[in-house]
């Protein structure tokens, strides 16, 4: 397996920790406070997770990578989840690879996540292309948006 040679992003640049350990590449998580093994798709999830926190000031304690969940019977993995200071779930944020289209399917999988989560504030990025849309669960309608707004203004879900 070759290791993974980081690509820019249409994100900023962050100073993530990066070791090799014989083929394989790693990058030090700071939510999780452990080194992963460092694949396209980690990449981007870690490059939002900064962003997340020192852009847009989501604090870190309210984090959750790589959460478990059960759909129709089977085990699945949302890539990130946002609770509010309530401890209500906020956000949904699905990563994909930077090579990897974000196209109606990536939707219909963060969709099927979110029957499960119910949050109001929904993200896809493949660290070139990013889509923020707020669910208003009342009307059953979204909103896309041009950007995902700081912490402190979104909503506790409806």
């Amino acid at each position: 397996m070759a290791v993974f040679e980081p690509v820019p992003l249409n994100l900023p640049v962050y100073p993530l920790r990066l070791k090799d350990e014989g083929a394989q590449r790693f990058v030090f998580d700071e939510v999780r406070k452990k080194f992963l093994i460092l694949t396209p798709e980690e990449w981007v999830r870690q490059h939002l997770v900064h962003f997340l926190i020192r852009e847009k000031q989501f604090p870190k304690s309210l984090i959750q990578l790589e959460g478990g969940l059960k759909y129709n019977g089977l085990q699945k993995r949302s890539d990130i989840l946002v609770y509010s200071q309530q401890g209500e779930k906020l956000l949904l944020a699905e990563c994909k690879a930077p090579s990897v289209k974000i196209t109606q399917e990536v939707f219909d999988q963060i969709a099927r996540y979110n029957f499960v989560h119910r949050v109001q504030w929904l993200l896809v990025s493949n660290g070139l292309e990013h889509y923020c849309c707020k669910l208003d669960w009342k009307t059953e309608t979204y909103q896309f948006l041009a950007e995902l707004p700081r912490f402190s203004e979104l909503q506790t879900p409806n």
